[in-house]
């Protein structure tokens, strides 16, 4: 698939809700790369929608519903790194206090940046978090990206995993077949 057609791909799965226990990632986020990140629990990662690619993506984040701040995501392998298994590891931009393992963090992904990619160099892939960081913020000011800010999610989604969400007009269709094992729909509001 050509990197046009896996931008669409991906774009037909956002605005995606995720909820899930921040876990110990390989611990290479703040001290190798220069940018802390939050793992998601494996459970959460091994049931995200196909179409939700490999790749680079950009949203909101929330940890035990306190404030909501834009978050830069990276979903896949990380091939510089060789990972054996697929992670969600997302760069809250904010500097908080402490670490937050253990705890509830809530993300709505909004956009779609660019595939996942290997790099030849640690600094190379240095300068592309970094253009992925400014990419995001410029993003998440758009009209379309920044009414997630407002919306409600942390409110709205409880402390199970919630596995996708779609827009439907003025309402929003929550699908949750992650931890009670059922399909659970619901209606809200935006």
């Amino acid at each position: 698939m050509d990197q046009n057609e896996l931008a669409k791909t991906a774009r037909m799965a956002l605005p995606f809700f995720a909820s899930g226990t921040v876990v110990h990632g390989f611990g290479r986020g703040s001290k190798e790369l220069g940018v802390p990140t939050a793992n998601l629990a494996d459970e959460v990662v091994d049931n995200l929608p196909d179409q939700l690619t490999c790749g680079v993506y950009c949203g909101f984040a929330s940890v035990n519903h306190g404030t909501v701040y834009p978050m830069c995501l990276s979903i896949g392998w990380n091939p510089y790194y060789k990972n054996e298994k697929r992670t969600m590891e997302t760069h809250i931009m904010h500097s908080f206090d402490k670490d937050f393992y253990g705890e509830i963090l809530k993300i709505v992904i909004v956009e779609y940046i660019r595939p996942m990619l290997d790099f030849k160099s640690l600094e190379e892939l240095k300068l592309a978090i970094s253009s992925d960081i400014r990419i995001s913020t410029e993003k998440l000011l758009e009209e379309k990206c920044a009414e997630f800010s407002k919306h409600k999610f942390s409110v709205h989604l409880s402390s199970t995993l919630i596995d996708s969400c779609r827009t439907e007009s003025s309402s929003l269709s929550l699908s949750n077949n992650i931890s009670l094992g059922r399909v659970f729909t619901a209606s809200l509001q935006s």
